[in-house]
């Protein structure tokens, strides 16, 4: 299976975003020189589709078809990328505070630790609905890893279209996300004008 491996602040002072909108709480002393190099539309573009691609850890391909899907939807196909991208079950998993990370989110759902409405799911990429109940299997509960996650994410608020209990570590998607409850800084419009080309 494919995985981006690149250093997450490497990738983040390139992509000229904070780490803390991937979960990560370290902080980079280096600055990215770009001596007064002027960028064109094109770069525009494709930095904002790479920041996207980067934050929700989907490669290329995958990313392309939830764009066609995207514009197959009724509205914008901007705001529906958006919506698609944090349906997804890793994401969904990271927003109700089950993980410091989306990386870690991943690795919990590819390791068989999450139940959707009862049953087992690990494809990271699963799309959840609205009034779907996301749970930790009991049996992963009382693993060590779990009260550090709990512990870490304390302070952390749930999205208002997720609700979340960190006592039973279980959630429920209450309805689709709008664009305006999704705190990602990408600029959609570009991703879609690249797209169009």
């Amino acid at each position: 299976m494919a995985v981006d491996r690149t250093p997450v602040l490497k990738r983040c002072r390139s992509l000229d975003m904070e780490p803390t909108v991937l979960g990560v709480n370290k902080k980079s002393k280096r600055k990215l020189n770009r001596a007064n190099r002027k960028i064109s539309e094109y770069g525009l573009q494709l930095r904002e589709k790479q920041k996207a691609k980067f934050i929700y850890g989907v490669l290329e391909k995958p990313f392309r078809n939830l764009f066609e899907k995207a514009q197959k939807m009724p509205g914008l196909a901007g705001p529906n990328l958006m919506i698609l991208l944090e349906l997804r079950l890793d994401n969904v998993i990271f927003r109700m505070g089950f993980a410091r990370t989306r990386r870690e989110a991943r690795q919990i759902v590819d390791h068989k630790h999450v139940l959707v409405n009862g049953k087992c799911v690990n494809i990271p990429s699963y799309r959840v609905s609205a009034g779907d109940k996301i749970e930790i299997r009991e049996k992963s509960k009382s693993l060590q890893r779990y009260k550090d996650i709990v512990e870490a994410n304390a302070g952390v608020i749930t999205p208002a279209w997720l609700e979340s209990d960190m006592e039973t570590l279980s959630g429920t998607v209450i309805e689709k996300p709008l664009r305006e409850q999704i705190d990602v800084p990408v600029n959609e419009t570009l991703i879609v004008e690249l797209y169009s080309k």
